[in-house]
């Protein structure tokens, strides 16, 4: 799958979230989302981006953005991630990987040595009527939070 690039139609999505709750990209219609495709819940890297996002969440909230992260882990473990660290936001399931393909955010990696395919770390800044405005592929954890602040402008 191409890599999704400012101006596109960010893809559709219905995921089941850690509450076992349907998501929709049309339940943020009207407001701006950042949307980041994570490997792992609870993993170093994963946990470093989860945890910026929620302590930017006054700052992205005064900005009108919402987030969202989603992962290939099932409901149950998200829950247990969103909990152990107090995440205030819809953490989504996408066991199939059919969103991260979607995305641009699935695809090869490698780790040892050995090739596997698997969530090609990814945010996506969109707009209010579900245009991408920004897209980050192969972002770095930290670096999530304040590329979106950069992009709308904000420090």
């Amino acid at each position: 799958m191409a890599k999704l690039s400012p101006g596109a139609k960010a893809p559709s999505f219905s995921l089941q979230d850690q509450d076992g709750k349907t998501v929709k990209l049309g339940d943020f219609k009207g407001r701006k989302l950042l949307l980041y495709f994570y490997p792992k819940a609870d993993t170093p890297g994963c946990t470093t981006q989860a945890c910026s996002i929620r302590d930017a969440m006054p700052d992205l909230k005064s900005l009108g953005i919402a987030a969202v992260g989603i992962s290939p882990d099932e409901p149950k473990a998200q829950k247990k991630f969103a909990d152990k660290y107090r995440l205030s936001f819809p953490l989504l399931s996408d066991p199939q990987h059919a969103t991260a393909e979607a995305y641009g955010a699935w695809g090869e990696k490698s780790m040892y040595g050995k090739k596997y395919e698997g969530i090609l770390r990814s945010s996506f800044l969109i707009d209010e009527a579900g245009k991408i405005l920004q897209a980050w592929h192969k972002v770095s954890p930290a670096d999530t939070v304040p590329l979106a602040k950069e992009a709308l402008g904000s420090k």
